[in-house]
């Protein structure tokens, strides 16, 4: 009974998601700087090299209904790129609470770079692919199936729509701004991006819109090195992201440290949609091995600690990514740009730039 109770409750969270806008944001990572292709496409080959990331995301587990997220992405910075940019593939999945309803999205990233001077260039970046939503409706309890005291005992009159899955192509494109001080122990991004740029409709109803909301995103971060002389310096990210879709907003700030390979970081999250805000309080930790200069693997995990709003009680959020950076590669002939050597027609860019620092 409490199984059917609860497919119930998530029943009339679908059937609002279909008969009105979709009033919740896309799901957001508390590592945001581990799934950067997720929140702007002029991220793609930022630094040059071959970077895929993997993440895995357990949203309130303490509830009978957690949600889990997982996240993909590939992209190579090849300054021989027409363009000077790079190319990239992300993919997301979630599958909230006893699988009900599945998601998938899929793009495919491009980013051009303009180098501005020795220091400073921009990158800008779109993104092209499409959004699937998957229900299996033989798994959904109707109220006109329950019973006082038997429970789902009774046949349905809901007539399911013909299919279980809708797929709509989806858009995206954005912006950013990459800097570094003569020195090259300070550099830096701000970036603009913008999501679900023609906000597709993804109704199961053929007789009711539910479009997907646009979706902004303004982020930026800084690394400081804060000793250059040394071979294990202690290096500090610092970093924001704020995201905007239809009558929510979220922000979070907060920064990594790294020493010795190793990550720690604490990260304040808050989100707004017109009532109280929900906010969290993000640790993280993690480790860096290099295999050799050009091929390393980053492990890192958070951990969401709800501290005031009304998912107290819910568990919190658990992360953990995955990050393989493997440097000197090119496909298209010709150098990389790895440790500031550019690519054909290119100006010559800082290693601050074109790098992996952090």
């Amino acid at each position: 009974m409490k199984k059917s109770l609860v497919k119930l409750v998530i029943l009339g969270i679908l059937l609002m998601w279909n008969t009105s806008a979709l009033l919740c944001q896309d799901l957001n990572y508390t590592q945001y700087f581990n799934a950067p292709l997720n929140y702007n496409p002029a991220s793609t080959g930022l630094t040059t090299g071959l970077k895929a990331r993997f993440l895995f995301r357990d949203q309130w587990p303490q509830l009978p209904v957690d949600f889990k997220s997982y996240y993909f992405s590939a992209d190579l910075g090849d300054r021989s790129l027409p363009g000077a940019g790079g190319l990239g593939l992300v993919v997301v999945s979630d599958c909230p609470g006893y699988g009900l309803i599945k998601s998938l999205s899929m793009g495919l990233t491009f980013a051009v770079r303009v180098p501005i001077t020795d220091n400073l260039a921009t990158q800008i970046g779109i993104k092209a692919g499409f959004v699937q939503k998957r229900v299996n409706w033989n798994d959904y309890v109707f109220t006109d199936q329950l019973d006082n005291r038997l429970g789902a005992i009774y046949l349905t009159s809901f007539t399911a729509p013909d299919g279980n899955k809708r797929t709509v192509a989806d858009f995206g494109a954005g912006g950013i701004l990459q800097f570094s001080n003569k020195n090259e122990n300070v550099s830096g991004t701000v970036g603009l991006a913008v999501d679900h740029l023609f906000q597709p409709d993804i109704s199961f109803l053929a007789d009711q819109g539910s479009h997907i909301p646009r979706k902004w995103i303004v982020n930026g971060d800084m690394i400081i090195n804060t000793q250059t002389n040394q071979q294990s310096p202690l290096k500090v990210n610092i970093g924001f992201l704020y995201q905007n879709q239809a009558n929510l907003s979220a922000f979070q700030v907060g920064l990594n440290l790294v020493k010795y390979n190793v990550y720690l970081g604490g990260w304040y999250k808050s989100a707004i949609n017109g009532l109280a805000p929900n906010n969290v309080f993000a640790v993280t930790a993690g480790v860096k091995y290099p295999f050799s200069e050009d091929l390393s693997i980053k492990l890192v995990y958070s951990y969401d600690i709800q501290i005031s709003g009304s998912l107290q009680g819910t568990g919190g959020a658990h992360e953990i990514s995955l990050l393989i950076d493997v440097g000197n590669i090119s496909i298209f002939g010709g150098s990389s740009g790895r440790g500031g050597t550019p690519g054909r027609g290119m100006h010559s860019q800082s290693r601050s730039l074109e790098c992996s620092e952090f």
